[in-house]
C-alpha cells in the first residue's frame, strides 16, 4: 500500500485523502493537511514511484486509482467513504478513483486539472534531476544550485529538492518509470466511462490555463454535480502560492 502520513484523529466528519501531483510527496501538503485536521482526520499519501511509496514498472491512472482505493478502504469512516482532494496528477487519479469506485468517495476536490489530455511534457525536469551530480550534494542548496544551472525555475528548485535522498545520493522519485509513462501522465484514459454523482469542486488558479471554459462540458458529463471556483493571483501551484485561500475554499466546500 502507499506510504501514508496521518494528521489528526478520526471524528464524525469523513476523513480527507490528499493525493499530490507529479514529482511531489505527501510531505509537500504538511501545513494544509495539519490545518484541515482540526475538524477531521487527514491522510496524505506518497503516490506510487514517489516518496516512500513502492517503485513500480507502470504509472497509469488505473494503477494510481487502485492504490488510492486501497488507502480509502484502510482509513475510511463507518460508511466506507472518504473525501478526496487531488492536485494535478493526483487530481486525475482522484477523478478515476471516483469514477471506478464511486462508493468509496464522499466529496471530490480537483485542484487545477481537467479530465482531458494535455500536450505538454514534464520530461525536461527528469533530465534536469538526472543532471545533478550527487557527489557534490551535501545539502538541498547544493542540488538547487545545479538545478538552476540546468534552467529549472527557482520555485521548482525548492519543490524538487524536497524529494532528495541525500544520505543515499539519489532521488525519492522513480525517474525511469515516470519518463517511460509520461504519455499516460499528461494524458487521460480514453475509455473512461460512467459518472460520479457526488459533489465535486474544480478549484483552479486564476492565472493558470490548465482548466479552461472549453473543458467544462467534459467535466460536467463525468461529474454532473460539479462546482467551479478560482483563486485570484494563483497559478497551477495554487495550494503553495495561496495556501490560506486554498484551505478556506476546500474547507467551505467540504463542510457545506
Amino acid at each position: 500500500m502507499l506510504n501514508t502520513i496521518l494528521h489528526g484523529d478520526a471524528t464524525d466528519l469523513p476523513p480527507l485523502l490528499i493525493a499530490h501531483g507529479l514529482y511531489g510527496s505527501g510531505r509537500n501538503w504538511g501545513v494544509i493537511a495539519k490545518r484541515l485536521s482540526d475538524r477531521r482526520q487527514v491522510v496524505a499519501v506518497d503516490m506510487r514511484n514517489h516518496g516512500q511509496s513502492p517503485r513500480t514498472e507502470t504509472h497509469t491512472y488505473a494503477d494510481m486509482a487502485g492504490d488510492l482505493a486501497e488507502v480509502v478502504a484502510a482509513h475510511a469512516g463507518p460508511d466506507g467513504k472518504m473525501d478526496v482532494l487531488g492536485h494535478s496528477m493526483g487530481g486525475k487519479a482522484s477523478m478515476i478513483l471516483s469514477l471506478h469506485h464511486p462508493e468509496r468517495v464522499n466529496r471530490l476536490v480537483v485542484a487545477d486539472i481537467a479530465p482531458v489530455p494535455y500536450t505538454h511534457s514534464q520530461v525536461q525536469f527528469i533530465t534536469a534531476m538526472r543532471s545533478v551530480d550527487m557527489s557534490r550534494v551535501e545539502r538541498r542548496s547544493d542540488a538547487e544550485a545545479q538545478l538552476a544551472e540546468a534552467g529549472v525555475p527557482r520555485d521548482l528548485q525548492s519543490f524538487f529538492t524536497q524529494s532528495l535522498d541525500i544520505p543515499n545520493k539519489g532521488w525519492r522519485i522513480n525517474l525511469d518509470t515516470l519518463e517511460r509513462d509520461m504519455a499516460h501522465i499528461v494524458g487521460f484514459p480514453e475509455d473512461v466511462s460512467g459518472q460520479f454523482a457526488g459533489a465535486s469542486l474544480f478549484l483552479s488558479g486564476a492565472n493558470s490555463d490548465y482548466v479552461l471554459p472549453d473543458h467544462r462540458p467534459t467535466i460536467r458529463a463525468l461529474f454532473p454535480n460539479s462546482h467551479f471556483a478560482k483563486i485570484p493571483g494563483a497559478g497551477h501551484w495554487l495550494h503553495a502560492e495561496k495556501p490560506r485561500e486554498f484551505e478556506a475554499a476546500v474547507r467551505v466546500f467540504l463542510e457545506s
